[in-house]
């Protein structure tokens, strides 16, 4: 049975945590090929296991690597995956594909052989939660969607998480805080259950609980074009954090909280009681139900293995890496909602918010490397 060789470039804790997965077998039709990084000390767990490269160009020209699987910093994603695609290889990278709407743009316009895939590593895809959500969402079970708000604080985080690497938390290392490390996840799950929002209004907030320069709480108001509102909150400051999603429909309410997925279902969707009842009071009776979801799905070794699966078979990719645009797009949204003092509209003007960001780059207290280190 043919496997798919993977080559990873950047062999810091994601990187090696792909690497244990493949060498272990949880994604079937996928194994480790060769891994890339830029520190020796890096590379010396994995003599033996592939074969190891110091430099992204020596790796993409041996014959070792049937796919490149990004997991450098954020800065590195765009030249190294662009780098894969024009080699011939498919490419899979790890969440956020970009820091910014434009560098994404730029990175997607490199995948001009279709018969590549393209991937990006959207793991809560796989949940079965949110899964169950979109599916009844888009089979109209829910009815319209007319408030989402998402309390997403169980990030927390200690200084020593920000001193571990010179890189993060920073403008010029990693290009954002919370919005572009934790929750590109979430921001992708809202894009992918509700479509794109039209608007936001956000407040982030920079170093309030560590001595950083990036955001490390935010507050987003979110209008969404077909009359949804909606609430994101999140953080890695709180502690004991929360992680809760309710969305509001005609037909009742959906909350996932705590692995689980409860559904109040009004018997009479909501505006079709506020026209027809004669009770000045009235409220639509309900019934309570809970949805079984059956555990977190495969997570990282899923997406690896519908990527060899893609590649082998056809199969649709569970989060081709056109779809990683929106994330970015919203993320840049709320911090140039915040860094502008106002609403901003979407789709986003890339080339505003990449000036916004150049001038904080180059007060940062890393500037951003020419060439991005292979380690995240």
């Amino acid at each position: 049975m043919r496997k798919i060789r993977f080559g990873i470039v950047g062999m810091g804790n994601i990187g090696a945590s792909h690497a244990r997965a493949l060498l272990d077998g949880r994604a079937a039709r996928a194994e480790l090929g060769a891994v890339c990084d830029t520190d020796p000390a890096r590379l010396d767990a994995w003599r033996g296991a592939a074969r190891v490269f110091s430099r992204l160009d020596e790796m993409l020209a041996s014959d070792v690597l049937d796919a490149l699987l990004v997991a450098t910093p954020h800065f590195g994603h765009v030249e190294a995956a662009t780098a894969g695609l024009r080699s011939g290889r498919h490419v899979l990278v790890e969440k956020p594909i970009a820091v910014h709407k434009a560098d994404a743009v730029r990175m997607l316009a490199a995948h001009t052989d279709k018969s590549l895939r393209f991937g990006v590593m959207f793991n809560q895809r796989t949940n079965p939660a949110f899964r169950k959500i979109r599916r009844l969402l888009q089979a109209g079970e829910l009815g319209a969607p007319r408030r989402v708000q998402w309390t997403l604080t169980d990030w927390f985080r200690p200084d020593a998480y920000y001193r571990s690497s010179s890189w993060r938390a920073t403008w010029g290392g990693e290009g954002g805080g919370v919005l572009v490390n934790q929750s590109p996840h979430q921001l992708d799950l809202l894009c992918w259950l509700f479509g794109l929002p039209g608007s936001t209004r956000a407040f982030c907030h920079f170093g309030k609980y560590h001595e950083i320069e990036v955001e490390d709480e935010v507050t987003a108001y979110l209008e969404w074009p077909g009359g949804a509102t909606g609430v994101f909150i999140t953080s890695t400051g709180e502690a004991p954090g929360t992680n809760r999603l309710e969305i509001a429909c005609d037909r009742g309410r959906v909350v996932y909280e705590n692995g689980r997925l409860a559904f109040t279902r009004n018997e009479t969707p909501a505006p079709v009681f506020c026209r027809e009842t004669d009770e000045p009071f009235g409220v639509p009776p309900v019934w309570n139900a809970d949805i079984p979801v059956g555990g977190a799905g495969g997570q990282h070794a899923e997406i690896m293995q519908n990527f060899a699966d893609s590649i082998l078979d056809g199969a649709p990719l569970i989060a081709p890496a056109e779809e990683g645009l929106q994330q970015v797009e919203l993320a840049n949204a709320m911090l140039l909602s915040t860094w502008l003092g106002r609403t901003v509209e979407l789709p986003l003007d890339g080339v505003v918010f990449a000036a916004e960001l150049e001038t904080r780059i180059a007060r940062s207290a890393a500037h951003r490397p020419k060439n991005a280190p292979a380690t995240r």
